[in-house]
């Protein structure tokens, strides 16, 4: 769902790129009216060219990131903020950085997020919104998040997952009623597990809910909350390579992909003429 657009000016990003393709990339962005608000934003407290043009591409990163995660409004998107800085830090500082180091690149990704929020969620405040529980599981099993860290040793970014995962638990478990952890039954987790699938989210995160479950539900069994142990009913799904593959597209489908190409330039040109011709005389990609 793409977040409503607000009543601001449109934001001329020609300012800070010079190539078509980024600035359609932003536009096509899912929260591409917080982004234009949060330039409009920075534009207005006279942020260089540079610090504006080096903050765009983090927060729209920030949110396919949160996108393919789950994300569906632009109230969820708080969740995703340390779990995306994490996964920044991991893919560009690795291990061959200072902790110092390390700490640096993530404020410098983690403040213009934090800044974007607090203009288009109400109520952020900062890291985590204060009304969300760090266990939403609180009343019947007080102990969890203790059991992950102090007895599994999961570091900071895998609580964070499995916090997520199980507020989504939570959230499906209150949408259908059901208010006591002990009534929990293969019925109900088979149904969370077909709607949180694809293409709401992808099957990577929908492995990740599974394992977190699973955990959850031996947790719940160890504690007594539950008679019996379901976590081996909780099966993980099977994705095989090549299985979305169509094996033809329409003809509003080839238009689509037609009117999808930039012909401003010279290579976009190019693009569509060779496309043209494979649509129209069925041309294979060696011919």
């Amino acid at each position: 769902m793409v977040i409503s657009r607000f009543p601001w000016e449109i934001v001329m990003l020609e300012k800070y790129y010079i190539r078509p393709t980024t600035i359609d990339r932003i536009h096509q962005s899912w929260i591409a009216s917080a982004v234009e608000q949060y330039v409009s934003w920075m534009g207005e407290r006279r942020y260089t060219d540079s610090s504006v043009s080096r903050r765009i591409p983090i927060v729209v990163s920030f949110g396919e990131f949160a996108k393919a995660h789950g994300a569906c409004e632009a109230e969820d998107l708080a969740d995703h903020v340390e779990p995306f800085v994490q996964a920044w830090i991991g893919e560009r500082a690795g291990g061959r950085r200072s902790a110092k180091r390390r700490k640096q690149i993530g404020d410098e990704v983690r403040n213009p997020i934090r800044q974007m929020l607090r203009l288009v969620v109400p109520g952020y405040i900062g890291r985590r919104r204060s009304h969300k529980p760090d266990n939403p599981f609180e009343r019947q099993a007080p102990g969890l998040l203790r059991y992950l860290i102090e007895e599994k040793g999961l570091r900071q970014r895998s609580i964070d997952q499995y916090r997520f995962h199980l507020r989504q638990f939570a959230a499906y478990l209150e949408r259908i009623g059901v208010d006591d952890l002990a009534r929990l039954s293969p019925t109900v987790l088979s149904g969370f597990i077909a709607e949180y699938a694809p293409p709401r989210v992808s099957w990577s995160t929908v492995r990740n809910a599974c394992g977190v479950l699973r955990v959850f539900l031996r947790y719940l069994k160890r504690e007594g909350v539950m008679a019996k142990d379901l976590s081996s009913l909780v099966e993980f799904p099977q994705s095989y390579r090549h299985a979305g593959v169509p094996r033809s597209i329409s003809l509003e489908q080839v238009e689509r992909v037609l009117a999808g190409i930039d012909r401003r330039s010279g290579s976009g040109k190019r693009d569509y003429a060779m496309l043209l011709l494979l649509a129209t005389y069925g041309l294979r990609a060696a011919e």
